[in-house]
């Protein structure tokens, strides 16, 4: 896949008597305005903190007094982001939120909204701090005077990210001391946008009951730096996507920016490129879609084993089966709970007859054989799977620098509830401030989808 990227092209300026406001259409999520130190709507969109409830504002006292950090924030509303409806985040100390749903160790590299992302370290100052405030309808994320790490001289940093429940995004900035062209990504990545992506499991042959995760950036919205300033404000509006339409109908008839199909098997609408692509691949959507179709599908074309049970039916069964197969199918459009087996079918038959025995029953013996043999098969399986992880073992004892070590190593118990950092990284690693017993995932980033 290749990836649907979306950056900023700057159109003409509307000029006004007050203001200078970029507005850019051209991304396929969001559209967004920024707005300069003049423009009266920079003012407005700052949000005063010191003015909200003071019980409701928080300073996060470990990420305002560390380097690399990240905490989860739990939202008081569902906020939608990329068309999916989010209840927690991950504040990091970077100036960014993360948004993906396992905490892993390249939160800089997508699913983010970062009003700049840089190499802030609140722990190098004691006015640095990191702060939230949710009031139901709105979570404010504000860094405080916070210095990058690497260039403490070059001053402080203030500026915040807020999150409305109907999608808008806001970025206001009240201190940028330098140019963020002038910030150095040698450290950090320095970034300003928001990113989405989705993740697809894949299993390992050479390691049984282990699965890869990849993750796949399927779009990124990535605002000119030249235009933040001090006193200016960037806001995002939400575009309507696929994921919005809840009936064929609808999904099928929308025109919206997206190509929108509708899966019945999972009675979704999507574009096949959201957080929800694996489950759209592995039930066979994009084969489904192809007609562009709301006729549910034919019970018989899904469920086969009508035919087969027609087809072993002998003589007097034969057509009470087959009016019992279209009373079934006329009497109700769902599936059955359960798929008969030939078993069931099979040992049904004698009770039909009286106790005759079926002409059937002689295949059943002469079946009996392969069943010893598909008995053996199995205990060589199991024999080959138990000597598999013995010399998976022995390797990993005899080379522990290895690619299957390093991975057993970083998922033994005392490694799970922290996680430390990985220097020299093109993407940062980032510690979970308050873990809660989950397992960290290793994910691998590919930078197209």
């Amino acid at each position: 896949y290749y990836r649907q990227e979306a950056t900023d092209q700057i159109n003409t300026p509307q000029i006004t008597s007050q203001c200078i406001c970029f507005e850019d259409t051209d991304h396929n999520y969001y559209t967004s305005k920024t707005y300069g130190p003049t423009d009266p709507m920079s003012k407005d969109l700052w949000v005063n903190v010191d003015q909200m409830d003071k019980e409701k504002v928080k300073i996060h006292g470990i990420l305002s007094n560390t380097h690399r950090q990240a905490a989860r924030v739990n939202l008081s509303f569902d906020f939608p982001f990329y068309g999916h409806f989010l209840r927690d985040l991950t504040v990091a100390t970077g100036g960014f939120i993360y948004t993906g749903d396992v905490v892993h160790r390249m939160l800089t590299a997508t699913q983010y909204i970062a009003p700049l992302m840089a190499n802030f370290d609140p722990s190098v100052s004691r006015n640095s701090t990191v702060i939230y405030f949710d009031n139901g309808t709105a979570l404010v994320v504000q860094w405080d005077h916070v210095h990058l790490q690497d260039s403490y001289n070059l001053g402080s940093f203030t500026f915040q990210a807020t999150l409305h429940s109907d999608g808008r995004i806001v970025f206001a900035y009240k201190e940028i001391p330098v140019e963020v062209s002038q910030i150095s990504s040698v450290n950090h990545p320095v970034k300003v946008g928001l990113s989405d992506a989705f993740v697809v499991v894949h299993r390992i042959q050479q390691i049984p009951n282990v699965r890869r995760r990849t993750i796949y950036e399927y779009h990124r919205v990535e605002l000119m730096r030249t235009r933040i300033t001090n006193s200016t404000a960037v806001e995002m509006m939400p575009l309507p996507t696929c994921l919005r339409f809840t009936s064929c109908s609808t999904c099928i008839t929308s025109q919206i920016n997206f190509n929108c199909s509708w899966c019945h098997r999972l009675n979704r609408c999507s574009s096949g490129f959201d957080r929800h692509r694996q489950d759209w691949v592995d039930n066979s959507c994009p084969d489904e879609t192809k007609d562009k179709s709301c006729d549910i599908i034919n019970t018989t074309q899904l469920y086969p084993f009508t035919t087969t049970l027609v087809a072993k039916t002998t003589g007097r069964s034969r057509s009470r089966a087959e009016s019992t197969t279209r009373a079934s199918s006329l009497s109700t459009s769902h599936p059955p709970t359960s798929v008969p087996t030939e078993d069931d079918t099979k040992i049904a038959l004698p009770l039909k007859d009286n106790g005759a025995m079926p002409k059937e029953s002689a295949a059943e013996r002469k079946g009996t054989h392969p069943l010893h043999t598909g008995l053996i098969l199995g205990v060589l399986m199991v024999m080959l799977i138990m000597a598999a992880a013995v010399l998976v073992t022995v390797y990993i004892y005899h080379h522990p620098t290895s690619a299957a070590s390093i991975f057993f190593i970083e998922r033994r118990p005392s490694r799970w509830p922290a996680m430390k950092f990985r220097r020299g990284s093109g993407h940062p690693a980032y510690a979970e401030v308050e873990p809660v017993g989950q397992e960290k995932e290793g994910f691998i980033e590919s930078e197209q989808c």
